[in-house]
């Protein structure tokens, strides 16, 4: 039994603990996820991280974050470690403690993995995008809503552009999915979408709009709730997101974080989404929206996108609902099956056959997005390439550099939002 462990979360240097590397620990930032006043996790400026733990009984101590680090005890029962360089972004992370897996105290928490993860930001060379800049402010509030269809209150994130109770007006709508094992916190909260729209409509690069961020996680009584799979209270070994057992033993994204069940478009529910959530949304979310909210009418004012197995999700409620929605967006999600073995199907008739007749796809849907990290593997390409052969309009994103992560996501949608509503 793990005795006396605790997590540095404050005044650690009066200990006289060592940093483990040549470098001092003045120069080593906290990082912006931290608690107040902790001063670990800290990042120095080539990107390495610092991490120390109180846990004086421990016999082996382990940051889960990229590849993982063994930690090193110094004499007063401090363990610490320096990683190597991290990845730019925003990076899941947990403690190893012999037997134990636990959140760090010393941050922040984050529901990813379908857990609360402890994380640790890297800070982008182009994070200006979704920082917090003087311009004018938007909301995000709660809406409870009973769903009929799966007979329980369910809430949503809502986001109402900066104008909202000054202008009087009524505003279009984006629907906007998280991916598996997060749930409606997640744009708000890793993905920064308030402070994204914010300085997009500051800028004047993108409309005014209502964004709801809804858990897609829906249920009908008597259905398996299991979505996050039966893996107990065990998070991954690293910041990658696990799969679903039906997408095990496919190999992770480069740099130790996995691709994830929505990156194939194949999220617990199958290739096609969850139909479950598609009922929900038009018989329960979408009426409350529209019902609460100053919303303009017509699939013209209407967007739907999420990622990873949001992703699919979205294509799945879309293209099935084209008199619904005008504006699609996949981040790192498809519908195609791509990354699982389907690189060469026939665009005739996968997705459910939306795309056969492509003239008189591209009459209905005003923008189709499609996006990836540049380090996810190649099958969003094969996706976009064979939909662009089909004759299928639509725009491809790829951010540089990064995987199956939050950067990826908050670059997609700053991307998006601009094309939307125009």
């Amino acid at each position: 039994m793990m005795k006396r462990v605790l997590v540095a979360i404050g005044m650690l240097a009066a200990l006289g603990a060592r940093p483990a590397s040549a470098q001092s620990a003045d120069e080593c930032v906290p990082s912006a996820l931290n608690v107040a006043e902790a001063k670990y996790p800290c990042l120095y400026a080539d990107n390495r991280a610092l991490f120390r733990v109180v846990a004086p009984d421990a016999q082996k101590v382990r940051v889960r974050v990229g590849p993982g680090f063994d930690m090193t005890k110094g004499p007063d029962g401090i363990w610490s470690v320096t990683t190597a360089p991290l990845v730019v972004g925003f990076h899941y992370y947990s403690l190893q403690i012999d037997g134990a897996v636990i959140a760090d105290p010393a941050t922040h928490t984050y529901f990813g993995s379908g857990w609360q993860n402890s994380a640790i930001e890297v800070p982008a060379p182009d994070a200006a995008f979704y920082e917090h800049q003087d311009v004018p402010h938007g909301h995000v509030s709660q809406q409870w809503y009973f769903s009929k269809v799966t007979g329980k209150w369910r809430h949503a994130f809502v986001y109402t552009p900066p104008d909202y109770d000054s202008a009087r007006k009524s505003y279009p709508v984006l629907y906007l999915l998280h991916g598996w094992g997060e749930d409606e916190t997640g744009w708000y909260r890793q993905g920064h979408v308030d402070t994204i729209l914010d300085n997009l409509i500051a800028a004047k690069k993108a409309a005014p709009m209502i964004i709801v961020m809804d858990n897609l996680n829906a249920v009908k009584p008597g259905e398996s709730a299991a979505l996050f799979a039966a893996r107990g209270l065990v998070p991954p070994p690293s910041d990658a997101p696990p799969a679903p057992p039906a997408a095990r033993g496919a190999p992770p994204a480069p740099g130790g974080r996995g691709a994830g069940p929505g990156a194939a478009g194949r999220g617990p529910g199958g290739p096609l989404g969850r139909p479950t959530y598609t009922e929900m949304m038009f018989a329960d979310l979408v009426p409350t929206i529209e019902r609460v909210y100053r919303v303009r009418p017509g699939k013209e004012n209407r967007a739907m996108a999420g990622l990873s197995m949001g992703g699919a999700q979205t294509f799945a409620t879309t293209l099935a609902n084209l008199d619904k929605f005008a504006y699609i967006g996949g981040f790192s999600g498809n519908c195609g099956g791509f990354g699982r073995g389907n690189d060469a199907p026939d665009f005739k008739t996968i997705c459910g056959g939306a795309f056969a007749e492509p003239a008189a796809f591209n009459s209905k849907v005003k923008l189709l997005f499609i996006s990836t990290g540049q380090a996810e593997g190649p099958g969003t390409k094969a996706f976009t390439d064979g939909l662009t052969k089909q004759g299928v309009h639509n725009v491809y994103f790829e951010s540089p550099g990064t995987a199956h992560e939050w950067l990826t996501w908050r670059r997609a949608l700053n991307d998006f939002a601009p094309r939307l509503f125009r």
